[in-house]
């Protein structure tokens, strides 16, 4: 199967989490919101650079709520039209209707292809049935425009531990947890390999 190299950006799949290695997507919510303007595009690139800073730096506590600002922040479209294909993708995700799901998002990452989100929730999809090549080909599309997403970093981390490669997995999986020091599912990814990474080097 196609998949990204150890030298590939450690990307891939947001809000997708996994339990005892089986792909399964969970459910997740947006928050969508506009921006309609160049000015406040680069406004919403000066609040992601405060806001992972300050999520660096953040107590537990904190760090919820410099997540859910982050999320919100990336679901930023500036495209009424494709607001409103994410929320019907995720929807269908949601509901387990994948194909929907992948109908939604690939008009979506049609319409939108500059919009990071639309290629990361299309790649949870693609997770979801286990079609991990697509899953990354579409995850290194999202990371090239953004690749700051720790969700993004924490799935391909998931996608490398499934098939096999703990090194590359635990490499991702150590940069998700630069970015957000709190995020519970990466600490525990980390710590469940890091005894058999170490184990390996010595």
């Amino acid at each position: 199967m196609d998949f990204p190299g150890r030298n590939a950006t450690l990307t891939i799949v947001m809000g997708i989490a996994i339990n005892n290695l089986k792909g399964t997507v969970a459910a997740f919510a947006a928050i969508v919101m506009f921006s309609t303007s160049c000015f406040a595009q680069q406004a919403d690139l000066r609040d992601e650079a405060s806001l992972l800073e300050q999520l660096a730096q953040a107590t537990p506590e904190q760090a919820v709520g410099l997540d859910r600002q982050l999320q919100a922040l990336w679901s930023l479209s500036g495209s009424a039209s494709a607001d409103l294909l994410l929320e019907r993708g995720r929807e269908a995700l949601n509901d387990g209707d994948v194909k929907a799901a992948l109908d939604h998002l690939t008009a979506l990452t049609d319409h939108a292809p500059d919009f990071a989100e639309g290629w990361h929730v299309r790649a949870s999809a693609f997770f979801g049935v286990e079609r991990f090549g697509l899953a990354a080909a579409d995850l290194e599309h999202a990371l090239t425009l953004n690749p700051n997403n720790y969700e993004a970093i924490y799935g391909l981390g998931l996608i490398f531990e499934i098939v096999g490669k703990p090194e590359q997995a635990f490499e991702a999986y150590s940069r998700a947890l630069a970015i957000h020091p709190h995020h519970e599912e990466v600490t525990n990814a980390v710590n469940r390999l890091k005894p058999q990474v170490e184990g390996k080097a010595l």
